[in-house]
């Protein structure tokens, strides 16, 4: 008895670890239904946050294919079983889900549920969701034993997705005040230039022999260029600090997917190939910039009929069918390509570029 005892809070506590290592609301949202699924041997899982509309803010599922869960269709309204458990604090165990009264509005597409597991996740009087198991591939259903333990593991999720939520916002309002101090050296820096590009411009037009103002514009224009880079360059993307690198390029190729090329009778297919790779913070920065100059550059110049960005350990690649360029006269877009390479010199990496009249594939190699 106090070996299987033994056993099981371990298999708590590496559940609960896992969770504390991914610091994004819906990460911590995945490995919390993966981690119960495992706990309890069950075939199905899911997780609900409720919103204030009658509706979940995030609802993640486990032993649901993605062509399965296309074919469920919309989230899931508060109704039925799961508007029962929100507003009640007691745990669900059923023998089969399907014979309570409160079982209803189940998609048809939806995998058959028998027996099943609900308990809600509470951070004091406030319900935070709804963790539930269905189908235990051990015969006999959820025992009083198994009620226990995912009760003990939901309390423990709350804290995990307390401190998520907490951890956010804190990169939110380290996100302002970057974009704050950013905004005060264009101010400084960029701006005051650019006011002194426009005082030399005007001065230039009423000289008798304009050539010395204008040869000023011209050095003023390109250290004013200069400045902007340097600060662009320091940015992060917002972005990157909620979701993580590869859900931000994923999110970034579904909007150029859906809006590129609308109502101009050709709709290139963009798509993303991928998983969240370990990179330091400017690393990826520097990723997800090249991805995005690389993607726009084969849209803009390439005319292709599809452009694939896949993101492995330590390597960017923005593939597409297009009509090719000339690298060497970086006719495509040179300021482009520059900034490109300067991007990834800069974090130690290398960017190299193939393209042909069949397509082209630009190659970024970070450290990782």
């Amino acid at each position: 008895m106090e070996t299987d005892r033994d056993a099981t809070l371990h298999a708590v506590s590496t559940a609960v670890l896992a969770v504390t290592r991914h610091l994004s609301v819906h990460e911590v949202l995945q490995v919390i239904v993966r981690a119960a699924a495992q706990l309890l041997d069950a075939r199905y899982a899911a997780l609900g946050v409720p919103d204030d509309e009658g509706s979940f803010a995030e609802f993640v599922v486990e032993g649901v294919s993605d062509e399965q869960w296309k074919r469920i269709g919309p989230l899931p309204r508060q109704h039925g079983l799961l508007a029962l458990m929100l507003r009640d604090d007691r745990v669900q165990r059923l023998a089969d889900v399907r014979r309570d009264p409160a079982f209803e509005g189940w998609p048809t597409a939806h995998p058959v549920l028998k027996d099943f597991l609900g308990v809600p996740i509470k951070d004091g009087t406030e319900t935070l969701g709804i963790i539930f198991l269905a189908n235990r591939r051990t015969p006999g259903g959820f025992t009083a034993a198994d009620e226990e333990l995912l009760t003990l593991f939901a309390a423990h999720a709350a804290i995990a997705m307390t401190n998520a939520r907490l951890y956010e916002r804190n990169r939110e309002l380290t996100v302002i005040e970057e974009r704050t101090r950013l905004a005060r050296e264009l101010h400084d820096a960029v701006a005051q230039k650019l006011f002194s590009l426009r005082l030399t411009a005007a001065a230039a037009l009423s000289a008798p022999d304009p050539r010395a103002e204008l040869e000023r514009v011209q050095t003023l224009a390109k250290e004013a260029l200069a400045e902007l880079r340097e600060v662009i360059f320091e940015l992060r993307p917002a972005e990157l600090a909620g979701d993580g690198l590869a859900e931000s390029l994923r999110k970034h190729v579904r909007v150029l997917d859906r809006a590129w090329g609308a109502g101009r009778g050709r709709r290139p297919r963009v798509r993303f190939e991928g998983d969240d790779v370990a990179l330091p913070t400017d690393v990826e920065a520097v990723v997800y910039r090249v991805a995005q100059e690389a993607v726009y550059n084969a849209l803009r110049h390439g005319d292709p009929s599809e452009v694939t960005v896949r993101l492995t350990p330590g390597v960017l690649e923005v593939r597409d069918d297009g009509a090719g360029f000339d690298v060497g006269a970086g006719s495509r877009d040179g300021l482009g390509l520059a900034s490109m390479r300067d991007r990834a010199e800069a974090v130690g990496g290398s960017l190299t570029i193939d393209s042909t009249a069949a397509g082209t594939v630009v190659r970024l190699e970070v450290p990782a």
